[in-house]
């Protein structure tokens, strides 16, 4: 899969999120090291603090279904139908996607439906906290 289809793929989510509250969509699509795709979109809550970022949703869908050796991650935000240039995940999925994922892991933040920009998960979560930390 190439970098823009898997770009698609999260634009394609990005359709299915629920966003009464801040109508701020979005969509991620998460590559395996197998060559699946598991894409994931925000799903917010009135009570807010159970609202699930897209990010997350696509991580714990892969975990959930026996993945986790993840290759590539593709995100697009924005209000409604439009694409807000380069959204980053939260710190929150930052740190989930930490738990499963070198700093080298490759992010790529939709500008426009045929732009990104390609990060790594050490550019946006440097010094992360992650697994070697509490292990023995």
């Amino acid at each position: 899969m190439t970098e823009l289809e898997l770009c698609c793929k999260a634009m394609e989510a990005k359709k299915r999120a629920y966003a009464p509250y801040s109508g701020f969509c979005v969509g991620a699509a998460l590559l395996t090291a197998t060559g699946k795709v598991y894409t994931g979109c925000n799903v917010e809550n009135a009570a807010f603090s159970p609202t699930i970022c897209a990010e997350r949703t696509a991580v714990v869908k892969a975990v959930s279904e026996g993945e986790r050796d993840f290759s590539m991650l593709a995100i697009v935000g924005g209000k409604g139908a439009c694409i807000d240039p380069a959204t980053p995940p939260c710190g929150l999925c930052r740190q989930v996607l930490a738990e499963f994922c070198a700093p080298d892991f490759p992010i790529l933040l939709v500008q426009s439906e045929t732009e990104f920009i390609k990060c790594t998960l050490g550019d946006l979560l440097p010094m992360a906290f992650g697994p070697g930390f509490v292990k023995e």
